[in-house]
């Protein structure tokens, strides 16, 4: 089986015929701005965009090579990043491509009820701040995520998912994304977090909600705020072994605002992308003949079927962002100080220089971006504890309806408008009844 492109061995842009002024050869060539043939920004939300992303990012590429000028929603000019190893380049450079989004220089053109607001505007989180500062709060979340015990949350999350699918499993049906997938991780967030069990629902949805590209997305991190500021005050009251008293005592210097702030990063992190994973994983798997074959008890495919979802169908697919420091070139584009670049790691993760055999599988790579990286990439631990909650629920879900099959055609299924992320609106199955568990 052909491994893809080692990556150290795919050349910088500068060297890249199309992502840079060199002309001629295989890879995407980018016309010259100014040029006839050169084809302006491309829209990153809308129809066409949402039904199939990957298409988008095809086109993209071979319009404006590795790195392109798009537009967000209200047609805010930015950059998307489709090279995987401009976005290598750009996550490990924190000298030149900063976290915090006040460097913006298109602020005066953001309208006050823009749907990707909640996540980009400045804020107390953890993820919008630069050097010293955010090595010592990632730490601090670092170490409170280290605490858990992977194989306590394993037992947690196999009950969690028994109890769920009792509800369903005598009917013969079920819609997963609704009954299941959103469910699961919710309930192991709770226990990791210590929230209260009816408050879990509330949380669950404000932080979806916030996600997405509507305009309810600012009102439901408001809501989500409120959530997390009644744990603080209550762990801080009655601490427990939960994440949020850990994280409380290891950052005794941070304001509640900035305790709020990271609690929220690390639940919206942790809950839309484990909940997407999990469904993503669970269609493929459904509409693939070469795990269909082996659904019923092939537990090694469950393995293989997530990280083809990480690598071809990343429930993450961009993150915004980076914002330049300084004027620099990156990908054959002139950046200017203060430009917004948009992280493509879908895109990324497909690069055709990275795989230049098409018919590479996936097996045994793990390669992708899918959780960014360098020294703003996601905490220490969190990609593990993401990949246990998956992991289990597809399994006891596989091994109490082994027969399950989509109720609708592939096609049929629909994709949920997100820039952020990749996930289905509904999931629905058919299956032979099922005992309920004692």
């Amino acid at each position: 089986m052909t491994n893809p492109q080692d990556p150290q061995d795919i050349p910088d842009s500068q060297d890249v015929p199309g992502a840079g002024d060199a002309p001629g050869g295989t890879a995407p060539v980018a016309p010259p701005p100014g040029c006839p043939a050169h084809a302006g920004p491309a829209l990153l939300y809308g129809a066409d965009y949402l039904r199939n992303p990957t298409e988008s990012y095809q086109r993209m590429r071979k319009e404006h090579g590795q790195v392109a000028p798009v537009l967000l929603e209200s047609d805010i000019p930015a950059w998307l990043v489709l090279g995987y190893r401009e976005v290598r380049q750009v996550v490990t450079d924190t000298q030149t491509y900063g976290r915090d989004s006040r460097r913006w220089n298109r602020w005066d053109e953001v309208p006050s009820d823009w749907s990707l607001l909640p996540w980009v505007e400045h804020g107390p989180m953890l993820y919008l701040t630069e050097g010293d500062e955010h090595r010592r709060r990632s730490a601090a979340v670092s170490d409170a995520l280290s605490a858990i015990d992977p194989f306590e949350l394993r037992n947690h999350c196999e009950r969690f998912a028994d109890w769920l699918i009792d509800k369903f499993a005598g009917s013969g049906k079920a819609d997963l994304v609704r009954d299941y997938v959103y469910s699961v991780p919710a309930l192991a967030m709770g226990q990791m977090f210590g929230l209260p069990e009816d408050r879990l629902e509330y949380m669950a949805e404000a932080l979806t909600v916030s996600l997405l590209s509507t305009e309810e997305s600012m009102a439901a991190k408001e809501r989500a705020a409120t959530g997390v500021e009644e744990l603080v005050a209550a762990k801080r009251e009655s601490p427990g072994s939960d994440v949020t008293s850990r994280f409380i005592q290891n950052a005794p210097d941070l304001t509640d605002e900035q305790l709020i702030g990271d609690l929220m990063a690390m639940m919206a992190a942790g809950l839309p992308a484990t909940s997407y994973w999990i469904g993503n994983t669970v269609r493929l798997m459904l509409t693939d003949d070469r795990f269909a074959v082996t659904l019923a008890g092939g537990r090694r495919s469950i393995g293989e079927a997530m990280n083809e979802v990480l690598w071809a169908d990343s429930p993450l697919q961009n993150v915004i962002g980076r914002f330049a420091t300084r004027d620099t070139t990156l990908g054959g584009q002139r950046i200017r100080a203060g430009d917004l670049l948009v992280l493509g790691l879908a895109a990324a993760n497909a690069d055709p220089l990275l795989w230049p055999d098409s018919t590479a599988g996936y097996a045994g790579n793990n390669a992708h971006v899918s959780f960014t990286g360098g020294d703003y990439g996601c905490p220490a631990g969190a990609p593990e504890l993401g990949k246990i909650i998956s992991e289990t629920a597809i399994e006891v879900l596989l091994d109490r309806v082994p027969d399950l099959t989509l109720a609708v055609e592939p096609e049929e299924l629909q994709w949920a408008d997100s820039l952020w992320y990749r996930c289905l609106v509904s999931l629905p199955v058919t299956f032979t009844p099922a005992p309920v568990t004692d």
